[in-house]
């Protein structure tokens, strides 16, 4: 029978340890793997508390419940982080996703080494994506996703925003240089007291007699020590209080040697505070004399709240203003390094106002007086919760090279356009500026900036201006940004021809095949105008197909305007799957005998740029009416987009403003009309000089079809 028993127990002895092992198993987390249990969500915001036992190893949170900031999509990335109390990332793990950019192309592991750069980051610090040209030793940068960098940029604010949040909410420690604001210790004026109250630099808590009586009532102390009647108005206390650190505050009411006096006695990152007050209630009281605590006073800060010891407090016995009341209690208190207090952020100061009701039994009551520096005190700290759009500025600042060097481009491209009539009187001149921008289209813009414009951006555009648009998202980008803005401007100057022709990196590409294929005499084929131009609606149904598909899900458009190869191409430079790098290159391969086959018949982008293009104000590009197609058919044969039609008509939705036409209109030895004007001006010259003058024909008289 004791054997019996003692298998009994050794049975459930052993089912408790295997219980137990794995309730702890169950219990062990990645990003915390000594985790005995993890709590369910709570709090503001919601986090999981994570202990070993009863020890609290840190915390876990969702990025979307504590600071969800929109991505490229319009909807933010969800992830869940894992923060120490040390105030450290543990982990980070990508849960929920709807970035386009990111369902093709890009695999999920690059967002996995991505977010991996901050595990081990410290919320006190600094960290930017992508690398920058500027030496900040206070920050930290992490790799960005080539042809994400907009994905990339508003996940690690997500997640280093988020962290900051949690860890000042719950009390970890989050200060550390450049954490809070700088109080600017080098700017003094004299003020007086109403001067300093005027601007806010003093606070005041000024409570009645009968207030205090009536802030009482329904507690069990309602009728204690209530004002006798017609002392309702009387002053209960009329209390101050400022922040004494800053020079003009400080000095001003407490006179130089005062002043001196106490900042003296501050160590590194600690500040004084000056509470001043009159009337028949005490803030000191005396309660700190036995117990060295002030009772009836406490500061609070977000989630912070301190008390004051008998050995923060210094005491003084006028102020220095000469228009100051007439003050019964001052005294400045030190608010220690540990507290973490940025002076730049708003605080309260409590003062509880005690009444006995019995031997033992008292109740208090709260009143609670605010206080914010006025902002010219102060330098606002460069911290990683700083709003959304000082997160475009300083990916603004980073790129400032390449911004400059766009900018530039942008001005020449504009100079060439302005005064296309004088460049085209010079064919060799227009060819090298337009081989020039070719080149410096595809490697600055393409594959250096990585800045393709693309039909991916039309439709979320689109789709953030039918939900919630934010323009900070696409400030986020700044090249991408300042190309969209320039294409809308000289879509209503000179159409969809400018993008098409100047500053499509995959445009750029195809064109530069397309010359070097020339060169080497590889022939050409177009195909007969009646099919060219049907298959001109081709590109106009693909992207009438991709915007019904956007309209359901931006991400399933996403996959299927992989009919674009620029991402391929320009983006990811050919380093791809085999299918997509195929398609690409099958593409450029065609141009050498078509030039811009994908542009002409297949592009979403420039279907959609035809569509606003259709309002252009001017028409630049200069025809005769009465010789072009009639019967001239000189530049719809060199037309290397086909986009000039038999009849002589320009199809301004397809021309990619290349100027070629125009070099041959202003040729005198090659359009008809042009040389019978020269040859009316040397008979005339002829006639009136009794000879023929000397010709002189052109280095370059434009360029023959291959």
């Amino acid at each position: 029978m004791s054997i019996r028993l003692g298998l009994v127990a050794f049975a459930c002895a052993l089912l408790g340890a295997l219980l137990w092992l794995s309730v702890s198993a169950a219990a062990t987390h990645p990003f915390f793997p000594d985790a005995t249990r993890i709590a369910e969500p709570s709090g503001e915001p919601k986090v999981r508390a994570v202990y070993r036992n009863d020890e609290l190893l840190g915390y876990l949170f969702e990025t979307n419940d504590v600071a969800p900031i929109p991505a490229y999509s319009g909807k933010p990335v969800n992830m869940l982080v894992g923060l120490s109390v040390e105030g450290r990332i543990t982990g980070v793990e990508v849960i929920e996703h709807h970035e386009p950019i990111m369902l093709v192309g890009i695999p999920e592991s690059a967002l996995d080494d991505f977010v991996g750069q901050y595990i081990t980051r410290s919320v006190r610090e600094r960290v930017r994506v992508g690398r920058s040209r500027r030496v900040q030793p206070d920050v930290v940068n992490v790799d960005a996703v080539s042809g994400a960098t907009v994905t990339v940029v508003v996940m690690g604010e997500g997640i280093m925003r988020s962290a900051h949040v949690v860890a000042q909410a719950y009390g970890l420690s989050v200060g550390g240089e450049g954490a809070v604001a700088r109080v600017y210790d080098e700017v003094f004026y004299e003020a007086g007291w109403e001067a300093l109250r005027e601007e806010g630099a003093i606070g005041r808590l000024h409570l009645t007699r009968g207030e205090v009586d009536e802030a009482f009532v329904g507690s069990e102390a309602e009728g204690v020590g209530v004002a006798a009647p017609g002392t309702e108005d009387d002053t209960f206390i009329d209390f101050y209080y400022a922040y004494a650190s800053a020079p003009t505050i400080g000095r001003n009411l407490l006179g130089e040697a005062n002043y001196e006096r106490l900042m003296s006695g501050l160590a590194e990152d600690e500040h004084a505070i000056l509470l001043m007050a009159r009337g028949e209630y005490s803030f000191r009281g005396s309660g700190y004399v036995r117990g060295g605590i002030f009772d009836r006073i406490h500061l609070h800060q977000g989630s912070h709240s301190l008390s004051f010891r008998d050995r923060d407090y210094l005491r003084f016995r006028t102020v220095a203003p000469e228009d100051a009341p007439r003050l019964a209690e001052i005294g400045a208190f030190v608010i220690r390094a540990e507290h973490g207090f940025d002076p730049g952020k708003p605080w309260e100061i409590d003062l509880l106002v005690r009444r006995q009701t019995g031997p033992l039994d008292s109740v208090f009551i709260t009143f609670s007086g605010e206080y914010q520096l006025p902002a010219h005190y102060f330098e606002a700290p460069s911290a990683v919760n700083d709003a959304a759009s000082a997160l475009w500025v300083e990916v603004w600042r980073d790129r400032v090279f390449q911004i400059a060097v766009l900018a530039l481009g942008l001005t020449v491209l504009t100079f060439i356009l302005l005064f296309q009539d004088w460049l085209t009187r010079y064919p060799r001149l227009i060819s090298r500026l337009r081989v020039g921008f070719l080149l410096y289209t595809l490697f600055f813009i393409g594959w250096y900036s990585l800045a393709q414009l693309s039909v991916v951006n039309v439709l979320t555009f689109t789709g953030a201006l039918m939900t919630e648009f934010n323009w900070e998202t696409f400030l986020l980008d700044p090249l991408i940004f300042i190309l969209w803005a320039f294409v809308a401007v000289t879509l209503l100057l000179w159409g969809r021809g400018v993008f098409c022709g100047w500053l499509c990196p995959f445009g750029a590409l195809q064109e530069l095949v397309n010359k070097v294929a020339r060169k080497v005499k590889i022939p050409q084929y177009e195909l007969p105008f009646a099919v060219h131009e049907r298959l001109w609606a081709l590109k106009y149904l693909i992207l009438l197909f991709l915007f019904a598909v956007s309209l359901h899900s931006l991400g399933q458009a996403e996959v299927y305007a992989e009919v674009e190869p620029f991402k391929t191409a320009i983006l990811m430079q050919f380093q791809r799957e085999w299918g997509f790098v195929i398609y690409a290159l099958g593409l450029v391969l065609v141009s050498a005998f078509t030039n811009k086959f994908y542009c002409r018949y297949v592009c979403p982008l420039g279907a959609a740029l035809a569509v606003p293009a259709r309002l252009r104000l001017f028409d630049w590009l200069k025809r005769h009416p009465n010789d072009c197609g009639q019967p001239c058919q000189i530049c719809a044969n060199e037309c290397e987009v086909q986009a000039i039609h038999p009849d002589g008509r320009i199809n301004p939705n397809e021309c990619h403003h290349c100027l070629d036409c125009q070099v041959t209109y202003w040729n005198d030895r090659k359009c008809p009309p042009m040389v019978k004007q020269r040859k009316r001006h040397e008979k005339a010259a002829a006639r009136a000089g009794g000879g023929f003058p000397e010709i002189h024909v052109p280095a370059s008289a434009g360029k023959a079809k291959g």
